[in-house]
């Protein structure tokens, strides 16, 4: 299956440490490669980098390990393909324009019969690749767009959350529906089921996550994922499989966290 790794602090920070062990998954005995790609909100809008060959391969993969590129939000995906060819327009994350932000999203799993169902038929947004996923995140924005456009500003939170959890409950009835999306605003995160690699069975959780703090004068490190250090810092990652020997949290199956500048908003699971 894909993987993912979501990023969310208050302060400005780097994924080159994760993103290392996240392309360790593109070569033997993962093998995840079909495309990869990351975004760094930059304000309102995304720094996307993304390409068709395979992370483990990729000289972009070794332009973001020699810039110091800095977010507060940062999103990443590595492809194994289900549906659609190995090409750039199918390698996520995918971004999209509403209400005068840029929109991101990445999604593991498969979700069979989305391009044929009336629930996530689209009519302002459409693919411009062959994926599942990317129609997947054109219906959500079309079910968050009046939302966003009645607002001035940002929609409040509760506001967003009762939307994608709505939209999130009918994804998971198609297939496995683990997906990282983000408004700029908040990152979010819904946890379903995922192929494992080991057992070949499907099964929670689709998602982990790790939490850390540093204070002025010390060091907070992530053990292989993630060091920060040297200011007042919170930092949560989030990804499809532990990325460190830390203590990783599961999202529970149907369970959305919301993650604002490294802090969790935890919501109750809505598996059914």
């Amino acid at each position: 299956m894909c993987e993912l790794l979501g990023l969310s602090s208050n302060l400005p920070s780097t994924l080159t440490l994760s993103l290392r062990k996240l392309a360790e998954h593109g070569g033997p005995p993962f093998s995840i490669r079909d495309g990869w790609g990351v975004g760094f909100y930059e304000g309102s809008d995304v720094r996307l980098i993304k390409d068709s060959a395979a992370v483990d391969d990729s000289e972009w993969l070794r332009f973001v390990d020699g810039h110091d590129l800095r977010s507060h939000i940062i999103v990443s995906h590595i492809r194994k393909a289900t549906m659609g060819e190995r090409s750039y327009a199918n390698a996520q994350p995918f971004i999209r324009e509403l209400a005068g932000r840029t929109h991101l999203f990445a999604h593991n799993g498969w979700l069979p019969g989305i391009m044929e169902s009336v629930a996530f038929r689209t009519s302002r947004y459409r693919r411009i690749g062959e994926t599942d996923s990317e129609q997947a995140f054109c219906a959500l924005l079309e079910r968050l767009r009046d939302a966003w456009d009645r607002a001035r500003e940002v929609p409040p939170l509760d506001v967003r959350l009762a939307i994608i959890s709505t939209y999130a409950a009918a994804l998971r009835q198609l297939g496995p529906a683990n997906f990282l999306y983000s408004d700029g605003d908040t990152l979010f995160a819904h946890g379903d089921r995922r192929k494992n690699a080991v057992t070949g069975k499907v099964s929670p959780p689709g998602l982990v996550f790790l939490r850390r703090e540093c204070v002025q004068g010390t060091q907070a490190d992530l053990g292989q994922a993630l060091s920060i250090g040297g200011a007042n810092q919170a930092v949560t990652l989030v990804a499809s499989t532990p990325l460190s020997n830390d203590a990783w949290e599961i999202v529970a199956e149907g369970e959305i966290i919301a993650l604002s500048k490294g802090e969790v908003v935890r919501l109750p699971s809505t598996s059914t």
